[in-house]
């Protein structure tokens, strides 16, 4: 039996059970209990109401604490790292998941805890996973059981309700085994009231829409003249990003390599395609399409003058390389959740059906998605999917591209961290996830957590962003041909100025995490770039002192991005027209294209996919081109500078033979 999180704390009921409730001498000594979790600052938005009555029935569930979640970063590094024996021996899905479950110990504790505090054995679910204990109590034993009291809660803004304590106690041998229960601290809506309306993540900062073009979109009656090498610092086609990179026509197409792509909110169309082909590249054949993966009752394709931004670039920049490799897509959740903006989580519902176990994952206090912030199925709405969550129920491919972002700041950093994680189990199994590192500098998009896409009072902290914050993605930032120049010279930065004075200038996003620190495998990058290229701006140390001393980056952060591929003026065709596109959204599908590639050469060879590819690149910076000119202002500043070495304008640069040549010298 599968549980989801939202399913946890149900719309309170009052229900009286026949239960009987536990003796004195039934229950641990109050003297053995200690806090286990306490909300130390009071939530603006959530207004405390009345005790909730003694016979209420709430739903219960216990986060068992997993083994081994601090050794993950070292499991992954084992088969990551070039100089590791173990390099390329990746893991299979029930050992991953094996390693990370709670201890048998950890299972029986908490279970015999429950039983011997009047918790029949009867009442106590244990999920597939291993993950978590479900039972229903009633108001009283719950208090009696955690020596707490419970409220029910109201949040201002949507009237959603909630039932919470301000702290709860185990006892002192309970403790190390419970990750968190519910109900808990934490705020977790029960009952929507009036919604909220609330960007949707998007591929260039937030909107409403999920890709904004850097450039207005321009009309061009020569595109069809355009293939010339020549003209590449004014139209990128398939032609300059093969010469950009020394890509060569692919030529191999394993059965087990296709490329995936990540949609939601944005869709592709066949004749936008089908134009492409026939202009850039006639040796695909008319009609080529990705496989579709739709996600909770996602839906695609659409008709010419529906085709979106997004999804028409990505397949145009992915198929003219690595054809006739196929392409997946994964277009996720239904039109009423991708497409009317209600929430603002992501990507957990995609994670949930790439790998089953992640439905019912409980990490950093949090178990399955989150329904607050991710969709809940089966959905109501009119045009909501009316299925169950869709779990385990496709396979991941071994290079996975995702266009798409938003605000560090956005979300709960325990809903960030434990997204991360399976990141991290994806990698242990051989998977590469890239993800764009955003279009707006230091910054995000207008409204994208704040008006000015910038943090702090006055607007000039960088604002860093998710999840390309993740140390185990692979962040992909942009390049373009400059003015007069042609692919055969060194490419810089992108700078679009804005047409529009309420939006700032499109460049390379990049920047420090404010969650996680600096990995190991980017801390001599990071410290060299310190050292001889320090920016000149105040910073602060760690999210715990943002902003102090009028810092505006943490400077113990994870560095953003790894690499850069082109992202500027590239030859597309939207709702049957020639445009020009661009953006970190076109960057990350090229870069995608590469790794996919050499894994196909690899997969030739009888070797390993890649896997995770930030330890090899940081060991080995002189495999990628180093990007030395241009900048990423926002904020009120001029942004980091592209210098030689790792910045975090472009990482380490963008893709170059040599990478090949690297990774099939890698057992």
């Amino acid at each position: 039996m599968h549980f989801s999180r939202f399913a946890s704390v149900a719309l309170i009921v009052p229900t009286i059970i026949a239960a009987a409730l536990p003796g004195a001498d039934s229950l641990s000594s109050r003297s053995a209990l200690v806090l286990h979790e306490k909300r130390h600052t009071p939530h603006t938005r959530w207004v405390k109401r009345d005790r909730i009555a003694s016979g209420t029935l709430l739903p219960v569930r216990i986060g068992l604490a997993q083994r081994n979640l601090e050794k993950g970063h070292d499991f992954l590094m084992d088969v990551s790292h070039p100089k590791s024996p173990n390099y390329g021996k990746h893991w299979t899905a029930e050992q991953v998941n094996e390693i990370f479950a709670p201890s048998e110990e950890t299972i029986d504790t908490v279970r015999n805890w429950l039983i011997d505090s009047g918790i029949a054995a009867s009442r106590i679910v244990h999920s597939d996973t291993k993950g978590w204990y479900a039972f229903d109590a009633t108001t009283t034993e719950l208090e009696s059981l955690l020596n707490t009291k419970y409220y029910t809660y109201e949040h201002s803004p949507t009237d959603e309700i909630a039932a919470a304590c301000d702290e709860y106690h185990l006892p002192a041998y309970v403790k190390p085994h419970v990750d968190y229960i519910t109900p808990g601290v934490k705020l977790i809506s029960t009952k929507k009231g009036r919604a909220s309306k609330r960007s949707r993540v998007v591929g260039r900062g937030k909107s409403p829409v999920p890709l904004r073009q850097r450039k207005s979109p321009v009309r061009s009656h020569s595109h069809n003249n355009s293939s010339s090498l020549a003209r590449c610092d004014e139209v990128i086609t398939p032609e300059c990003v093969r010469a950009l990179y020394n890509i060569p026509i692919g030529s191999k197409a394993d059965p087990s390599n296709a490329m995936g792509i990540w949609e939601e909110g944005d869709f592709y169309d066949q004749e936008d395609l089908d134009l492409f082909f026939a202009n850039y590249t006639p040796n695909i054949p008319k009609g080529t399409h990705p496989i579709p993966n739709f996600v909770d009752g996602a839906k695609a394709p659409v008709n010419v003058s529906e085709g979106g931004g997004e999804s028409t670039l990505d397949f145009e920049l992915a198929y003219p390389l690595v054809h006739p490799q196929k392409l997946v897509l994964y277009q996720t959740d239904d039109f009423n959740y991708s497409m009317e903006n209600t929430l603002k989580g992501a990507f957990n519902t995609f994670l949930d059906a790439i790998d089953g176990s992640y439905c019912t994952y409980s990490a950093y206090g949090e178990t399955g998605n989150d329904p607050v912030l991710d969709p809940v199925y089966p959905n109501p709405a009119a045009n909501g999917y009316k299925g169950e969550l869709m779990c385990g129920v496709y396979k991941p491919t071994n290079v996975i591209s995702i266009s798409y972002g938003q605000a560090e700041i956005d979300l709960p950093e325990y809903y960030m961290k434990r997204q991360c994680n399976e990141y991290l189990k994806l990698g242990l199994q051989g998977h590469t996830f890239l993800f764009s590192s955003g279009d707006y500098g230091v910054g995000g998009f207008p409204g994208d957590a704040t008006d000015s896409g910038c943090l702090g009072p006055n607007g000039t902290i960088f604002n860093p962003q998710f999840p390309v914050n993740c140390p185990y993605v692979t962040s992909v930032g942009a390049t373009k041909v400059n003015p007069g120049r042609t692919v055969f010279e060194p490419e810089g930065t992108p700078y679009d100025p804005s047409r529009n004075s309420s939006r700032p200038a499109y460049s390379s996003a990049g920047g420090f995490s404010n969650v996680y620190a600096i990995p190991d495998y980017q801390k001599e990058a990071l410290a060299t770039y310190f050292a001889n290229h320090n920016p000149p701006y105040p910073y602060y140390e760690g999210n715990a002192s943002f902003g102090a001393n009028g810092g505006v980056y943490n400077r113990n952060g994870r560095g953003i991005p790894d690499v850069a591929a082109n992202g500027d003026n590239i030859a597309t065709f939207l709702n049957g027209q020639f445009v020009l596109n661009g953006g970190t959204s076109a960057s990350t599908p090229i870069f995608s294209s590469v790794i996919n590639l050499i894994n196909e050469e690899r997969l030739a060879l009888g070797k390993s996919t890649v896997g995770f590819i930030n330890p090899v690149l940081y060991s080995n910076p002189q495999v990628l081109n180093d990007i030395t000119n241009g900048s990423n202002p926002n904020c009120g500043s001029a942004g980091f500078s592209a210098v030689p070495g790792w910045d975090p304008v472009t990482g380490l640069g963008t893709p170059y033979p040599k990478l090949l040549e690297l990774f099939l010298s890698l057992p």
